[in-house]
């Protein structure tokens, strides 16, 4: 196939673009390699897969309208990978309109380009901060998630909606995947693994919000992509026993799914902290503070969908992923963090 992947220098974006070249895929990447963290990470990442033959890389910003239309009209790709966005729930109150122009103005430059391309299947990134204030566990697709409490997960959200718009309005199928905490190589350097490997190298502390009361369904990337490319490999297709009168919201009348990847197993901040110190041999300062504006308590995935859809359910425990992630971190810095 000709895939499109979004985001392609982003952490989980690099990682199924490569997936897809090792098994034979022809990958167009696109990344507009914005400063939200180091571009030289995201450069690092890209040059993992330069030597592949069916690689090749755009820069181009969603937002580009015109430079969308040219890029569809010109690749006609066959299958669409959209992993680029703007990221993070705290961010997202600082500076909203990064995330309007990203997550709705570039998606939409994104829809019509897979609805004039002739795209046979799109499949996208959602999140699992959509179930917001929602407190039944574990959270299911087939859940109501009207209740956003970060303007990140209200964008994430929205694509949600115009995606099944545009699975009704043109038979475009579309395949929703809300990610449940991601973390492992070549991870993004906002996220609290990362930020954690860092200051307890330092020395310095760590902030541990509502007190390490969390919990995360903590998933590996490795396994995010394998959900990813067998949903990606899965055309969707209308749910025959959908009721109007009754309509769940994991499916639809309309080539439209929603599925979510997470771990199914929540762990406690703590222990997450505990593993990784046990990894570094080193134990943090922890500042504890309260609970953040925006962060939901706990996440807790309920995968039944995507097992029974597409025959997959993430497995890889905490404790491998962790220290895989403080592998990559050591070599990757290991000039940084000598002895």
């Amino acid at each position: 196939m000709k895939v499109l992947v979004t985001g392609a220098a982003g952490f989980i974006g690099n990682h199924t673009a490569k997936y897809l070249l090792e098994r034979g895929d022809e990958v167009v990447g696109m990344d507009n390699l914005n400063e939200y963290y180091d571009p030289t990470l995201k450069r690092a990442r890209l040059s993992r897969l330069q030597n592949y033959s069916n690689w090749r890389f755009r820069k181009l910003d969603l937002c580009d309208r015109s430079g969308m239309q040219e890029l569809f009209k010109t690749e006609k790709f066959d299958r669409v990978v959209h992993l680029a966005a703007q990221a993070g729930v705290r961010y997202s109150l600082e500076n909203p309109m990064a995330y309007v122009e990203s997550n709705l103005v570039g998606h939409t430059n994104l829809l019509e380009g897979c609805r004039h391309g002739g795209v046979e299947h799109l499949v996208y990134a959602s999140t699992s901060s959509v179930y917001g204030a929602n407190t039944r566990m574990p959270f299911s697709v087939h859940q109501n998630v009207d209740h956003p409490l970060s303007f990140y997960a209200a964008t994430k959200k929205a694509n949600e909606l115009m995606c099944h718009t545009y699975a009704a309005l043109y038979q475009l199928p579309t395949t929703g995947l809300r990610f449940f905490t991601v973390y492992g190589p070549w991870g993004r350097p906002d996220m609290a693994l990362f930020k954690f490997t860092k200051a307890i190298l330092e020395g310095q502390p760590i902030d541990v919000f509502n007190y390490g009361n969390h919990k995360r369904d903590f998933t590996y990337v490795d396994d995010i992509v394998e959900g990813v490319v067998r949903c990606l490999d899965r055309t969707a297709e209308p749910n025959p026993d959908w009721d109007s009168d009754a309509p769940d919201p994991g499916t639809s009348f309309a080539p439209y799914r929603l599925y979510n990847i997470g771990n199914q197993g929540p762990v406690e901040l703590m222990r997450y902290i505990e593993i990784l110190e046990q990894k570094l041999g080193k134990t943090a300062e922890k500042n504890l503070l309260p609970l953040q504006p925006g962060d939901v308590p706990d996440t807790w995935a309920d995968v039944e969908a995507l097992a029974t859809d597409v025959g997959y359910r993430p497995s890889t425990p905490v404790e491998e992923g962790v220290s895989r992630f403080v592998d990559w971190y050591l070599s990757y810095y290991r000039n940084e963090h000598r002895g």
